[in-house]
Protein backbone atom coordinates (compact mmCIF):
# COMPACT_ATOMS: atom_id res chain seq x y z
CA UNK A 1 0.00 0.00 0.00
CA UNK A 2 1.29 3.46 -0.84
CA UNK A 3 2.25 5.76 2.02
CA UNK A 4 2.32 9.52 2.27
CA UNK A 5 4.02 11.85 4.67
CA UNK A 6 1.74 14.35 6.38
CA UNK A 7 1.53 16.69 9.32
CA UNK A 8 -1.68 16.86 11.30
CA UNK A 9 -2.13 20.22 13.01
CA UNK A 10 -4.25 20.01 16.15
CA UNK A 11 -5.67 22.83 18.29
CA UNK A 12 -7.00 21.80 21.70
CA UNK A 13 -9.43 24.30 23.21
CA UNK A 14 -11.10 22.00 25.77
CA UNK A 15 -8.78 20.24 28.17
CA UNK A 16 -11.53 17.69 28.99
CA UNK A 17 -10.96 16.06 25.58
CA UNK A 18 -7.22 15.47 26.02
CA UNK A 19 -7.62 11.89 27.30
CA UNK A 20 -9.69 10.97 24.23
CA UNK A 21 -7.12 12.65 21.98
CA UNK A 22 -4.25 10.73 23.57
CA UNK A 23 -6.22 7.51 23.20
CA UNK A 24 -6.68 8.15 19.48
CA UNK A 25 -3.01 9.00 19.03
CA UNK A 26 -2.11 5.76 20.80
CA UNK A 27 -4.44 3.87 18.44
CA UNK A 28 -2.47 5.21 15.46
CA UNK A 29 0.98 4.99 17.12
CA UNK A 30 2.45 2.72 14.44
CA UNK A 31 2.06 5.51 11.86
CA UNK A 32 3.31 8.42 14.00
CA UNK A 33 6.85 9.57 13.23
CA UNK A 34 6.87 12.24 15.94
CA UNK A 35 4.83 14.88 17.68
CA UNK A 36 5.36 18.27 19.22
CA UNK A 37 3.05 20.00 21.65
CA UNK A 38 3.06 23.65 22.60
CA UNK A 39 0.97 24.82 25.55
CA UNK A 40 -0.05 28.36 24.65
CA UNK A 41 -1.09 29.45 28.11
CA UNK A 42 -1.76 33.07 27.16
CA UNK A 43 -4.64 31.97 24.90
CA UNK A 44 -5.58 28.86 26.95
CA UNK A 45 -5.05 26.44 24.05
CA UNK A 46 -2.61 23.68 23.19
CA UNK A 47 -1.10 23.41 19.74
CA UNK A 48 0.06 19.97 18.62
CA UNK A 49 1.69 18.87 15.39
CA UNK A 50 1.88 15.18 14.56
CA UNK A 51 4.09 13.91 11.73
CA UNK A 52 2.77 10.70 10.17
CA UNK A 53 3.84 8.18 7.51
CA UNK A 54 0.76 6.20 6.49
CA UNK A 55 -1.67 5.42 3.67
CA UNK A 56 -3.76 8.45 2.77
CA UNK A 57 -7.00 6.87 3.99
CA UNK A 58 -5.43 6.22 7.41
CA UNK A 59 -4.25 9.83 7.66
CA UNK A 60 -7.69 11.11 6.67
CA UNK A 61 -9.43 8.83 9.17
CA UNK A 62 -7.06 9.86 11.95
CA UNK A 63 -7.48 13.59 11.29
CA UNK A 64 -11.26 13.16 10.96
CA UNK A 65 -11.62 11.28 14.24
CA UNK A 66 -9.46 13.83 16.06
CA UNK A 67 -11.41 16.72 14.58
CA UNK A 68 -14.71 15.22 15.78
CA UNK A 69 -13.61 15.42 19.42
CA UNK A 70 -15.31 18.17 21.41
CA UNK A 71 -13.18 21.31 21.56
CA UNK A 72 -10.49 20.00 19.20
CA UNK A 73 -9.75 21.05 15.62
CA UNK A 74 -7.50 19.10 13.23
CA UNK A 75 -6.27 19.54 9.67
CA UNK A 76 -3.84 17.45 7.64
CA UNK A 77 -1.21 18.80 5.25
CA UNK A 78 0.15 16.18 2.84
CA UNK A 79 3.47 15.82 1.07
CA UNK A 80 3.11 15.42 -2.68
CA UNK A 81 5.53 12.46 -2.61
CA UNK A 82 4.11 8.93 -2.55
CA UNK A 83 6.17 6.08 -1.12
CA UNK A 84 5.84 2.32 -1.33
CA UNK A 85 5.48 0.42 1.92
CA UNK A 86 8.83 -0.84 3.16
Amino acid sequence: MEHRIAVIGIIVEKYDSVDKLNSLLHEYAEFIVGRMGIPYRYRHVNIISVAVDAPQDVISAMAGKIGMLDGISAKAAYSSAIFGEE
